[in-house]
């Protein structure tokens, strides 16, 4: 099998190990890098290895990744001795993101997030929706 090639997608690159990005954690399924805009000391992304477009876009079928998706963001939190009571958790919904691959933002200490941060990062918005949301529309 050859190496795989560059994707106009950004997310796909860094999955894939074809972008200088530090990965800090990944499995078969999924791989959290750090958010380069973050919006508290702790800002990570979470995103599955395959393309998915965005939140909009999964299907039942997709409920256990999405699950693993949150269960590894909780355990990086962990690690780094960060609270998940103080964090916050979240998808941008469409047509509100920059990268068109799912992402799984989480940030902590929630209560160090600025005023912007807040705001770009609301929770339970029209534009920033919880895991818990997103389960929602799974089953």
């Amino acid at each position: 099998m050859g190496s795989p090639e560059r994707s106009r997608c950004v997310f796909c690159n860094i999955a894939n190990k074809l972008e200088d990005t530090e990965i800090l954690y990944e499995d078969d399924e999924v791989c959290v890098f750090r958010d380069i805009k973050p919006a508290s000391s702790y800002h990570i992304l979470t995103i599955p290895k395959r393309h998915i477009e965005d939140a909009k876009s999964l299907t039942p079928a997709d409920k256990d990744l999405v699950a693993r998706m949150l269960s590894v963001s909780q355990e990086l939190l962990s690690k780094n001795n960060l609270s998940v009571e103080d964090a916050r958790f979240g998808y941008h919904w469409p047509p509100f993101r920059s990268v068109h691959h799912l992402h799984l933002h989480t940030i902590a200490p929630e209560s160090e997030m600025g005023f912007i941060s807040r705001m770009i990062f609301k929770k339970d918005s029209y534009w920033f929706v919880s895991p818990e949301y997103i389960e929602s529309r799974l089953q």
